[in-house]
């Protein structure tokens, strides 16, 4: 019996997705073997024979992409985190911060609309433009047919590349030349870095023409994003979080969350608990912006005592579901402080 035949005969016992799985669990399937089971999991899904063949023609593993990703760094040890504020200085510089500036002031009546319509303030969607991809100047030129095939057959993470490669190819079926579709080797792509999934459930158009091109258009890159941040549980009219000034003397660590979050502990681990801005008033913690006293915070000081301390509201953790890194959320909101003065 041939290959493919034997292939065809597994598949029809399990499904599709069970079959890929199973298969590829034997280290000796070829890239090419491999690829047929991607391909038969995305006609299953309805994506066109004529987008398929584009997308999958002359593929070949990505070498480079594979050394990327078994380069990731692991979980980090409690011998301490890198202290926050070099991070800022990097992320929040002038150049970010004036690159704001001047795309909120070219956008201003979109980003008001959009934020009107989404509840998201603009400053927040350009501040992820900003630090996602320079404003657009740095998207990556990763085929991106290429990596997530190559990642789904890699197996390190074979479950979310394969169904992100099929995603992928659904997004081609709208009409978009491979050519277009190229991003980070971990296959995030245009203005707000959008992985395939992401993008076919959240992308927006922002202009009205029937298309979300979140490559080249403004528009409906500020709405995509806009949306991720209503989807995730964005509060209109909310900080996500303000300076706030710690008495002497205050024992931060007494206030530790003691509920292990099930989704990027090590980031969590780091707020406190969460009390109301009444609840920390009374304790001698006072914000610096105003912050309504019913509203829920967390305390959170990264660089340990003597050095700045931050309430966070809900819409700090939104930012995390954006990226799960208190660099990265702290280096957003920051951003969008700056972009709004």
């Amino acid at each position: 019996m041939s290959f493919k035949r034997i292939l065809l005969t597994f598949a029809a016992t399990l499904s599709l997705g069970q079959a890929e799985v199973a298969i590829a669990q034997d280290t000796q399937l070829s890239f090419d073997a491999y690829l047929q089971l991607l391909v038969a999991r995305a006609r299953a899904e309805g994506v066109s024979e004529a987008t398929i063949r584009r997308m999958t023609s002359d593929l070949t593993p990505n070498e480079t992409v594979i050394r990327l990703d078994r380069a990731q760094p692991g979980t980090p040890t409690r011998d301490g985190y890198p202290a926050l504020a070099p991070y800022i200085s990097r992320h929040v510089d002038d150049a970010r911060i004036d690159g704001g500036r001047s795309v909120f002031r070219t956008h201003r009546s979109t980003l008001l609309r959009i934020e009107n319509e989404y509840g998201v303030s603009g400053e927040i969607i350009v501040a992820i433009f900003g630090h996602e991809t320079a404003y657009g100047q740095v998207k990556g030129n990763f085929d991106l047919a290429r990596s997530l095939a190559t990642l789904a057959w890699e197996g390190r993470r074979r479950d979310l590349f394969a169904s992100e490669f099929v995603d992928l190819l659904k997004v081609a079926d709208k009409g978009y030349p491979r050519s277009t579709l190229v991003g980070s080797w971990a296959g995030a792509f245009g203005n707000p870095q959008f992985l395939p999934s992401v993008y076919m459930r959240l992308a927006k158009d922002g202009d009205g023409d029937g298309r979300a091109d979140i490559f080249n258009n403004r528009s409906d890159t500020f709405a995509s994003i806009a949306n991720y941040f209503r989807d995730a549980g964005w509060r209109t009219g909310q900080p996500w979080g303000v300076r706030a000034f710690i008495p002497s003397g205050f024992e931060v660590d007494a206030y530790k969350t003691k509920i292990n979050s099930p989704v990027c502990p090590r980031v969590h681990e780091r707020h406190s608990q969460w009390k109301t801005v009444r609840e920390w008033r009374a304790l001698g913690v006072q914000p610096q912006r105003p912050l309504g006293d019913n509203v829920m915070a967390s305390l959170f000081q990264p660089d340990g005592p003597g050095a700045p301390a931050w309430l966070l509201t809900t819409n700090y953790r939104v930012i995390l579901e954006y990226n799960c890194s208190n660099y990265y959320a702290m280096s957003v909101g920051l951003l969008a402080d700056e972009i709004a003065r």
